[in-house]
């Protein structure tokens, strides 16, 4: 299993792919911005997204429009880390496509779990 994580502050990324890769043993590739993350998921196909929800230039919200209208990457399941967790956002963000929304600060330990169980993986 492939995630990609797309989050502009790098000590985020680099908790949350040790997280993913040592403790769920899954490939991990990191994006550092909106742009970037989406050229990355077009060419990588990967088989989930951890989106942050606020970066400068493009934030989460905006990738994931953009995401959605590419037929290249559509398809890959979405999940949002934010911050902000009011009940009005998470609908918000799921009415645009999210699969699922977890909020920071995650638990670096459960983090692979909570990533599996909203994919409905094992």
């Amino acid at each position: 299993m492939k995630v990609l994580i797309i989050d502009d502050e790098e000590d985020i990324r680099s908790i949350a792919s040790m997280s993913l890769g040592i403790l769920g043993g899954i490939d991990v590739v990191e994006a550092d911005g909106g742009e970037d993350g989406i050229s990355k998921a077009a060419s990588l196909q990967p088989d989930a997204i951890l989106l942050d929800m606020m970066m400068p230039v493009l934030d989460g919200p905006g990738t994931l429009a953009k995401l959605r209208e590419n037929a290249a990457t559509k398809h890959i399941p979405v999940i949002f880390l934010t911050a902000r967790a009011m009940t009005s956002e998470m609908e918000k963000l799921k009415q645009m496509g999210a699969t699922g929304i977890l909020t920071k600060p995650f638990d670096p330990t459960t983090l692979a779990a909570q990533v599996k169980a909203i994919l409905g993986v094992q």
